[in-house]
């Protein structure tokens, strides 16, 4: 049986307004509001309500044969949170369905995983933490920025606990391999691989409405006998692509989400199914490890880093960036904290490349790569120096380093504790289910105590009474007359010659026989007189 798992990213540039020379150190706001504001607002109008109001329709029309599952990047998430709340209102709507999965991913969608371990465990563990906050669950699988991976990136990925990431099946990493199968990281046999099948994702995000295409139009039926016709070895299907691939790159105009929405009842006719990364990750056995040495992403033709890194400008900008990168990382300033995330954005040295595309390129508000270049550099520049304002270049290496050495302590202890949380938790809700099949069931809880004061009533027998009636004497002792001691032996005898007899008999024999012996013994007191 054939498994399809359908992945969308949501991430939405952070545009920086213009910025001149003149204005480093006076101005400290880097962004362009406006343009933000539509920018979001458009997207989400466009594509991301209306695909997720399709989503949520599915979901209720399929149950949980249908599955999702999405990445959503920290900066996304806060415009959406500011000019686009109802999002994140339909995406919680989803979550609730049970049909829908919310991966980790870096906080700023940038490329932090190239340049800085401690930023890049950072954003991965802010980004993870509001994932739980909004849809109640910490992620297990992560996808890096455009699928960014390499043999050290699944390395580090594996020693932050994560069971899975998605990459790219990049053809030059592949070779004769295909990418429906399960893989596992080259460093870290832990960390299985899900990789993405480029010409079937491409099919519906960039080709789907392309008329000079020769498979134009494109059917749900069509397209799941494609998949259905795969080699039957070939068991997971990975589709990965943007969400505003459906609105955007592909308008609605070309009933894109009628198509989206007829894909699971043509595949369950051909027996496939719909699974979430994570199920895939923990049920599927990985078939070989897969060997990454230099870093691939979803990104060009090349498959690789070469569209933010692939200039002299681009590397110079992106090396000063991280140049500060662990004195940010001290920093509690809010404002800092922001501005660092927008500014690590991969799309700001995407607008400095100067490859050849192929296609129209959008550059946002800039002429050139070099005019892009200019603007962040000067960006940069200020807020270089309002983080060395904080923490001045001449601040001693030791300081440094016991500072960050005291952060990452902390974080040891954080991520500590919140395993003992998860554990108590579970504990807990072990608890309340079995006190609520208890419920459920009183009459045999009542019946149970029952049974158990059963062996109460062999433990008090009649012999063990014995002791108690031995101290009889003892009254005869107290009232010390000469009398009671001379009779008692004689009237202790009659009991000796009934020892054959039972011992309740003889006890209630020997009850009165004491009580007459002690009227007597004080009458004759006074006659002795």
């Amino acid at each position: 049986m054939k498994t399809i798992c359908l992945y969308f990213e949501i991430h939405q540039n952070v545009h920086l307004k213009r910025y001149r020379f003149f204005e480093i150190g006076k101005d400290h706001y880097y962004f362009d509001d406006y343009e933000n504001e539509r920018g979001i607002t458009e997207t989400a109008e466009r594509s991301y309500i209306p695909a997720i109001k399709t989503f949520i329709e599915m979901a209720k029309l399929y149950g949980k044969t249908f599955k999702v599952a999405f990445s959503i990047s920290g900066c996304a998430i806060e415009l959406l949170e500011q000019y686009a709340p109802e999002v994140i209102e339909l995406l919680q709507e989803l979550n609730d369905t049970g049909c829908a999965e919310f991966l980790a991913e870096p906080y700023s969608h940038g490329l932090s995983s190239l340049a800085n371990e401690d930023v890049f465990r950072d954003e991965v563990a802010r980004q993870a933490k509001k994932m739980k906050e909004l849809f109640g669950k910490k992620p297990t699988v992560l996808r890096n920025s455009s699928l960014i991976y390499s043999d050290d990136i699944g390395g580090l990925v594996a020693d932050m606990g994560y069971k899975g990431m998605i990459a790219e099946g990049a053809k030059h990493i592949l070779g004769w391999k295909s990418p429906h199968f399960v893989y596992h990281c080259a460093q870290n046999p832990n960390l299985k691989l899900l990789l993405r099948d480029y010409k079937l994702s491409d099919d519906i995000s960039l080709r789907f409405n392309d008329s000079s295409w020769n498979e134009y139009p494109l059917f749900a039926d069509t397209y799941m006998d494609w998949i259905a016709q795969l080699p039957e070895e070939e068991k997971v299907i990975n589709i990965f692509m943007e969400l505003c691939a459906l609105g955007i790159y592909q308008p609605l105009s070309s009933n894109i989400l009628e198509f989206i929405k007829a894909l699971p009842a043509v595949a369950k006719e051909r027996g496939i199914t719909f699974a979430f990364p994570s199920e895939i990750v923990s049920k599927s056995k990985s078939v070989a490890p897969m060997e990454v040495p230099y870093p691939m992403s979803w990104n060009d033709e090349e498959r690789d880093t070469s569209c933010w890194l692939g200039n002299v400008m681009q590397r110079e900008a992106f090396q000063k960036l991280y140049s500060v990168a662990e004195r940010v990382l001290i920093c509690k300033d809010r404002r800092i904290t922001q501005d660092w995330d927008r500014i690590q954005a991969s799309n700001n040295f995407r607008f400095m490349t100067t490859k050849n595309m192929g296609v129209g390129f959008y550059r946002g508000i800039y002429d050139s790569p070099y005019d892009a270049f200019t603007n962040y550099m000067n960006i940069l520049g200020d807020f270089i120096n309002r983080v060395n304002s904080l923490y001045p270049l001449d601040i001693e290496n030791d300081e440094l380093n016991a500072l960050l050495t005291t952060i990452r302590n902390q974080a040891d202890e954080i991520n500590v504790k919140d395993a003992e949380i998860t554990r108590l938790q579970a504990r807990l809700q072990k608890y309340e289910k079995n006190e609520d099949e208890a419920e459920e069931k009183p009459a045999e809880k009542k019946a149970a105590p029952v049974k158990k004061a059963a062996p109460a009533k062999k433990a008090v027998p009649t012999k063990k009474a014995e002791p108690a009636k031995k101290a009889a004497p003892a009254k005869a002792v107290a009232t010390k007359p000469v009398v009671a001691k001379k009779e008692e032996p004689k009237k202790a005898a009659a009991p000796k010659k009934a020892t054959p007899a039972k011992k309740e008999a003889t006890a209630k024999k020997a009850a009165p026989a004491k009580k007459e012996a002690k009227v007597p013994a004080k009458k004759a007191a006074p006659k002795k007189k």
